[in-house]
């Protein structure tokens, strides 16, 4: 199962740190925290399911109160949830969402660790979880993390029953048990042992808490007052916690920063109960180990540290780096030695950084980059030698005092340079719910370290140190100033379709539009469109030039279109030239709160041919959290208009739109919409149709959003192949102008739908009923309204999961929809 990792253990502290783009000297109250820490041996792992499931204000105070070296967990990355920043779902909003948890932990100290593990929408319990994730995979991923972190106290946020309110919620939880058993057993996934030790931790607990209604807390269960006020920070650990929460922007997790003490309980769930504290019967120092010279010496540099010069503590530090390397636990001196190596680049005021002033990079090709390397200490700091991947310089120079030195030098790329991308989105997903990682030695890890930098040896006193710098991308802002980023590797040619799903109809020829991104030039290459194994047509004779970015069309006659016989296809491209073959398509995620993020999906689009009829021809959209389905709508032939406000207060404006159709979370996300409501219900009444999607119950503009009253509640059904019954079979909704019948609901993903109406006005008629295995009938899927001349129809239906999908059953029945006024 265990691959082996190539790699140059050289400072790298800490995890969440791996991937930084500069190494620059931590400020003097991070430096005396981490001197704090270093004294301190415990340390604790925090496990949930879901990026915001962490409790930020238990790991500030862990982390800087406490000074105990304190990791995050999380399962998954957050594939699953809904984006309130824009579109991007499943992968992509995992990948924003490792970010956002990335740029948390660099507030709050805290290191950031996930599985494998998938997250596939809400689940009501631990069957339906375990149905879709592999038990057994999901815990030698913990246990891996166990074994390579080696916590002595696990700490759960949810317990293994329904009062974790959610299925991968109390899949943690079990999965944590587990683990914790299996950790310290040579028998369970003994191929990790090539790489890491067995490992017991002291204790595992359950972080209680008390969520609206439901409160898990006691008096009599083990107690922790966090909150304090940190003069160093010049706030408190619940005023940093709000803050690193609210770093989860994608899910608008905004949290209040909440002054003053609380406290935090805990229940023990296996190991040595603890009685007065976390760390309970555990070697809280290096003298409980039986090493009190460490001790000693880290006492010395505290007591004499000065903030002002930190690089007067280098002496003490590099003597207690010898005395470090002397460890015989070879897990425990690695480890202390990353830290004390950090600590003492730090007090030195050590900079370094190798840039470039262009983002990409293609393998192979040779780039000018820039050294630049300061260091700020009255102990002199040598470079040694400098290695560029290429060769080798043999320096030995002397960094002067604060004395910026610069190197050029001209860097080829490796030939076999790998693409820029996440390391468990580089191959196709082992299935629904599990990434597959190519190296198993990279499970954990929130991003993969950069495989191409230069290499530092440096020398300070006699203790040498070697120092990796990524080869990096740096740009000056005109907001921003200085932004450092990862060059990113990309392929010579990279290509995707400009829409996600075509049309193809009944004896017409398709246009399919492609984008091409010609990194270098391309001569007579050629490109065939694909559906599985078969070639449905090839176009040759296809030049382009470097740099440059062209969409092109490309007719498919009738004559191959007749080739495809299934009504839902997967049209694949594949671009051929000089015996290469390129058949990715660059995907870029910019967002202010995060850096460039880049990963590549197969060139694919869907296909939709068959009995799909639309009625409607022109549609106005207001949007909400965003979703990809106005450019659905737009590639089925109808005219998508994102309607503005001056656009929904004109009567005569809105009286042009066949039908109109809110986004996802509209009532959650637009403020303005309760100024609205008098107009949309008079277009209604003048004969208009409203589709209104989901929402939810938190942060509503208004309660009272329907033609009609209903309330909205937390139901839902998450099988996405719950059966589903039709409570009118003649209702217009499900034979106009397409025939709807239990095949349209077959292929669905994720789930079928979310947040129903509980309660309904008589004025509205249910459509279908649906439930999860061993549930109650549901009736709030999607609630249809006579109202005057026109039409109310309100779906919680997953519409924007299916739409993008290609789903062909899920197409029709919303077509019905916009057609209801025809």
């Amino acid at each position: 199962m265990f691959k082996r990792l190539t790699a140059i253990f050289t400072l790298c502290l800490p995890v969440m740190f791996c991937a930084a783009q500069q190494v620059r000297p931590a400020k003097s109250s991070e430096i005396y925290r981490e001197l704090k820490t270093l004294k301190h041996l415990p340390k604790v792992l925090y496990l949930a399911a879901h990026p915001d499931d962490e409790n930020t204000g238990l790991l500030s105070w862990l982390i800087n109160d406490q000074n105990v070296e304190t990791a995050y967990l999380s399962l998954t990355r957050g594939d699953g949830g809904q984006n309130l920043l824009g579109t991007e779902q499943g992968a992509a909003l995992g990948l924003i969402r490792t970010h956002e948890l990335l740029e948390a932990r660099r507030l709050d100290g805290a290191q950031q660790f996930f599985t494998r593990a998938i997250d596939f929408g809400f689940s009501k319990n631990t069957n339906d979880t375990f149905k879709q994730w592999d038990a057994d995979s999901i815990t030698a991923d913990v246990v891996w993390v166990i074994r390579k972190f080696r916590p002595d106290v696990i700490i759960c946020r949810f317990p293994p029953t329904a009062a974790a309110g959610h299925g991968q919620h109390a899949a943690s939880a079990v999965v944590a048990e587990k683990a914790f058993k299996a950790a310290a057993d040579k028998n369970m996934f003994p191929n990790q042992l090539k790489y890491v030790s067995v490992w017991q931790p002291k204790r595992l607990l359950w972080n209680t808490f008390r969520f609206g209604s439901v409160n898990t807390t006691a008096e009599n269960q083990l107690k922790a007052t966090v909150g304090q006020y940190d003069a160093q920070l010049g706030m408190g650990y619940g005023e940093l916690a709000g803050l690193s929460r609210s770093l989860h922007k994608s899910q608008g997790a905004g949290t209040q920063s909440v002054a003053g003490v609380r406290s935090e309980y805990f229940t023990n769930v296996l190991g040595d109960p603890a009685k007065r504290t976390l760390f309970d019967g555990l070697n809280m120092n290096w003298s409980d180990k039986g090493i009190a010279d460490i001790d000693e010496l880290i006492d010395i540099v505290l007591l004499s540290f000065n903030y002002n010069q930190p690089d007067k503590s280098l002496h003490g530090l590099l003597m207690l780096r010898k005395k470090i390397a002397e460890l015989q636990d070879v897990a425990l001196r690695k480890d202390k030695l990353a830290a004390i190596d950090h600590i003492i680049l730090s007090s030195a005021g050590f900079m370094g950084e190798v840039v470039t002033n262009q983002p990409e990079a293609i393998a192979g090709n040779g780039y000018n980059f820039r050294l630049n390397l300061i260091s700020r200490s009255a102990t002199p700091v040598t470079l040694e030698r400098v290695n560029w991947l290429n060769q080798t310089d043999n320096l030995n120079r002397n960094l002067s005092n604060d004395s910026l030195i610069t190197i050029e030098r001209k860097i080829q790329i490796p030939v076999d340079a790998a693409l820029t991308e996440p390391y468990w989105l580089a191959k196709p997903a082992k299935d629904a719910a599990t990434f597959s990682v190519a190296n198993d030695t990279l499970i954990g890890l929130p991003e993969m370290q950069s495989p191409i930098n230069v290499l530092l040896s440096l020398k300070i006193e006699n203790e040498k140190f070697e120092i990796k710098l990524p080869l990096s991308y740096k740009k000056l802002d005109p907001v921003k100033g200085d932004v450092v980023e990862a060059l990113r590797i990309i392929p010579p040619l990279d290509l995707s379709f400009a829409e996600p799903v075509y049309f193809a109809k009944e004896k017409e020829a398709l246009s399919v539009t492609l984008r091409l991104k010609a990194n270098k030039n391309i001569n007579y290459g050629k490109v065939s469109f694909k559906i599985g194994n078969q070639v449905v047509k090839t176009f040759q004779g296809i030049n382009l030039p470097e740099n440059t970015i062209t969409t092109k069309d490309f007719l498919i006659p009738v004559e191959d279109l007749a080739k495809i016989k299934t009504s839902q296809n997967k049209l694949e491209a594949v671009f051929s030239s000089e015996a290469n073959e390129y058949s990715k398509g660059q995907i870029l995620i910019q967002y202010p709160h995060l850096p460039t993020l880049q990963y590549f999906v197969p060139a694919t689009t869907w296909l939709i041919k068959g009995d799909v009829k639309v009625l409607a021809k022109k549609v106005g959209y207001i949007e909400g959290a965003g979703d990809l389905i106005p450019e659905f709508l737009r590639q089925a032939g109808l005219q998508v208009d994102v309607l503005t406000e001056v656009d929904i207060l004109s009567p005569a404006k809105l009286a042009t739109y066949d039908a109109v159709v809110t986004g996802v979370r509209v009532i959650n996300t637009e403020k303005r919409i309760k100024n609205w409501q008098t107009a949309l219900r008079s277009y209604v009444e003048n004969g208009g149709t409203i589709v209104m999607q989901y929402n939810t119950t938190q942060d509503m503009a208004l309660q009272d959003f329907g033609i009609y009253p209903f309330s909205i509640s937390g139901k839902r059904v998450t099988e996405e192949n719950a059966e589903v019954k039709f409570l009118n079979p003649n209702h217009k909704l499900l034979n106009y102008p397409n025939k709807i019948t239990a095949e349209d609901f077959k292929g669905w993903v994720q789930e079928r739908g979310a947040y129903f109406p509980d309660k309904w006005d008589a004025k509205y008629e249910p459509l279908f009923e649906m439930h999860d295995t061993g549930e109650e009938p549901l009736q709030g899927s999607t609630l249809y309204a006579k109202y005057g001349k026109g039409n109310f129809i309100y779906t919680p239906l997953a519409f924007f999961r299916q739409l993008p999908a290609g789903n062909v059953g899920a197409a029709r029945l919303f077509f019905n929809f916009l057609s209801a006024g025809k």
